[in-house]
């Protein structure tokens, strides 16, 4: 079966073009579903959030700065979004993102590891295919509603960059205005 690559790169990193593996879902569509593994080792879904909107915070490893500060925000975040819950995926062990939270005093988002569940990045469209970190993935935010619609969605324009907070906010607030005091 032959690799699915992207055309052109969609992201970079320090400003070089970088090639993806898949095609990153666009808004309106419904997010695929996955099975990647929690801090407990247990396999975990999308259909574990039915009901729920979510935020897929997505990142190459918590153990890069820029990564670390998406975590962060999203965490603070988090605290005052009511039915909504940030998903925090990277390729990192799920013991080293249990431990960075923990040393963090990150209490509101769930963390996912890809150990078992590689196949994520191909179906998002986020799998690095060259450059040093070929095989994570590229960072990315997707927002989606209480049915896995895609309400937003942002592949950063440069790994080394942010995300855009509050555009992935805002579009939470479209969906449902609803948020905690």
């Amino acid at each position: 079966m032959a690799k699915e690559k992207n055309e052109k790169p969609a992201t970079t990193l320090g400003g070089a073009p970088v090639t993806l593996f898949g095609t990153f879902p666009a808004v309106g569509q419904t997010a695929p579903d996955f099975t990647l593994v929690d801090k407990d080792l247990k396999d975990v879904s999308l259909q574990d959030f039915a009901g729920k909107r979510k935020v897929l915070n997505i990142v190459p490893s918590l153990d890069t700065a820029v990564c670390a500060t998406s975590t962060r925000k999203f965490n603070e975040a988090a605290g005052k979004l009511n039915n909504t819950v940030v998903l925090v995926i990277s390729a990192d062990l799920p013991f080293a993102m249990s431990r960075f939270c923990v040393a963090e005093g990150l209490q509101n988002v769930v963390t996912l590891s890809l150990m078992r569940g590689r196949d994520f990045m191909r179906n998002y469209g986020v799998k690095i295919a060259d450059t040093a970190l070929s095989g994570v993935t590229a960072r990315a935010v997707l927002v989606l509603d209480d049915k896995d619609r895609i309400i937003h969605a942002e592949l950063v324009d440069d790994i080394t960059h942010e995300p855009d907070y509050d555009a992935a906010l805002a579009a939470l607030d479209k969906s449902d205005p609803v948020v905690a005091p």
